[in-house]
């Protein structure tokens, strides 16, 4: 549970009376009165600083992503010993969070707003870095698309179905198997020997999964375009193989 701002910072104080009653009493709970109430403040302020309820929710949902975007980065090993369980932990970490705040999660997962869109990216860009270290392992199994596409569906999926489910019929288990699952899908039970596979296709994952992050030589735009066509030579090494 996220802390009162002590600064009197008017907007903070606002977001966080927000961020309160919505875990405690869900949506309808945060109206504006409410809200305002419990800052400290009119009713007035929420629409000076905000436009409207809508607009609090997009500033609930900024908070929420600040949170967890905190938890996932305290969490991060820029060089783990093992990818693979590194992998288990970060899902684990975010199936908790939606597990544990429900409202939250809801909240941010409709979110559409720029600092909201901001936040989802950066969250995704850590995700995407597992990835690329489970590839240069010589962990994956599957394209570091879908690798990512398939940690992403099974972590909503889980938190999803857990709230789905009544209280009396949830089993912790189904959360350790869809994670099983999901390591069974993109990952092997042994790293690929590099000397084992060869080629374009095998020349090119290499070379995508050990492309740094972030500003470098290339341009943003030409990452892209490299990344595209490491992608497309990948794939095509895959296909001729299959």
């Amino acid at each position: 549970m996220a802390t009162r701002d002590s600064t009197g910072n008017p907007r903070h104080r606002i977001v966080e009376a927000a961020v309160e009653l919505l875990e405690n009493g869900g949506p309808d709970a945060v109206s504006t009165r409410a809200v305002a109430a419990a800052a400290g403040m009119q009713p007035p302020a929420i629409y000076r600083l905000f436009g409207d309820k809508e607009g609090l929710l997009e500033a609930v949902a900024e908070q929420g992503y600040a949170q967890f975007l905190e938890q996932k980065r305290a969490q991060l090993d820029p060089a783990p010993q093992d990818p693979v369980e590194e992998l288990r932990r970060g899902w684990d970490m975010v199936v908790e969070f939606g597990v544990s705040r429900p409202e939250l999660f809801a909240v941010m997962s409709r979110a559409s707003g720029r600092g909201s869109d901001a936040a989802h990216r950066a969250g995704l860009e850590i995700l995407h870095g597992r990835v690329r270290r489970l590839a240069a392992g010589g962990w994956l199994r599957v394209d570091e698309e879908l690798a990512a596409q398939i940690i992403r569906a099974t972590g909503q999926g889980a938190v999803t179905t857990w709230h789905s489910t009544p209280a009396d019929r949830r089993d912790p288990a189904l959360l350790t198997v869809l994670r099983e699952s999901m390591i069974a899908a993109v990952t092997r039970t042994e790293p690929l020997v590099p000397a084992a596979e060869s080629g374009p296709a095998a020349a090119a994952r290499a070379l995508r999964a050990a492309l740094p992050d972030g500003a470098g030589v290339l341009s943003e735009a030409e990452q892209r375009l490299l990344r595209e066509w490491l992608t497309r030579l990948a794939a095509d090494g895959g296909a001729s193989h299959a």
